[in-house]
């Protein structure tokens, strides 16, 4: 099994949208139907699919549930789903498992209670992600509208040992602007916890793909793609059988 690609779903206002570097009112609606978005995704064969809740991630609580409920009925256990946005207790988080999503991402309230996230992550083997998003190697909070003065490499590394089971690093800056995932800062978090790690933002063309397959990136779990795959300047195709990720 090669590395994974992450078709990406941003929710905002019941509809598929991509921003640019998280600024909400930069964005683009490139589907108003996440059900039939995500459908698309699994009839393409990805295995999994990455879906984030803008208004969740701002409001701190779900905001877009209905478009993750269809989302999760198109899945149908064809794609397994993980879920970032705004998702902060842990009856948030016992409730979204409880509906069949395979993963939840947790970012905020890694920053603001690290305890929680633990807990949550031995409560629900396999199932807790961390999201870091970082910008200038520092992390963003609250739907990225406030940066900390904490590193990203000291916040992965708080969660050694606590069965979280992946870490999803964004750089902002290049999010949504296809600029090409930063892979130095990527792969020195990586390097750094023994947590696997999922690139995120920026990813451009299939000259990404192919950087993903390089040995220096084979701790990497796999990467997110968003634009790319909506503009059509990755082949989806392509890339699932450049990363051996479709027999």
């Amino acid at each position: 099994m090669g590395a994974i690609l992450f078709p990406a779903i941003d929710l905002k206002g019941g509809q598929c949208v991509r921003l640019v570097k998280g600024e909400m009112d930069q964005a683009t609606v490139y589907n108003d139907d996440p059900g039939d978005q995500a459908r698309s995704f699994a009839e393409t064969g990805f295995s999994w699919l990455h879906v984030v809740d803008l208004d969740g991630a701002f409001a701190g609580e779900s905001r877009n549930g209905g478009a993750v409920d269809a989302i999760l009925a198109s899945a149908n256990g064809r794609m397994q789903v993980q879920l970032g946005g705004g998702i902060r207790t842990l009856d948030h988080v016992e409730a979204w498992l409880g509906k069949g999503l395979a993963r939840l991402i947790l970012g905020t309230v890694a920053v603001r209670d690290p305890a929680l996230v633990k807990k949550a992550a031995r409560l629900f083997p396999g199932r807790i992600a961390v999201g870091i998003d970082a910008r200038g190697g520092e992390v963003a909070v609250e739907g990225w509208a406030e940066t900390s003065d904490m590193q990203a490499v000291d916040l992965a590394r708080q969660f050694e040992d606590a069965g979280v089971a992946a870490i999803i690093y964004t750089d902002i800056d290049r999010d949504g602007v296809l600029a090409g995932i930063n892979w130095d800062a990527t792969i020195a978090l990586a390097e750094a916890v023994s947590i696997p790690v999922i690139a995120s933002g920026g990813l451009a063309s299939m000259a990404d793909i192919e950087r993903l397959m390089q040995p220096d990136a084979a701790k990497l779990e796999g990467a997110i793609s968003g634009r790319a795959l909506y503009d059509g300047r990755i082949d989806a195709a392509e890339a699932l059988a450049l990363l051996g990720t479709v027999a």
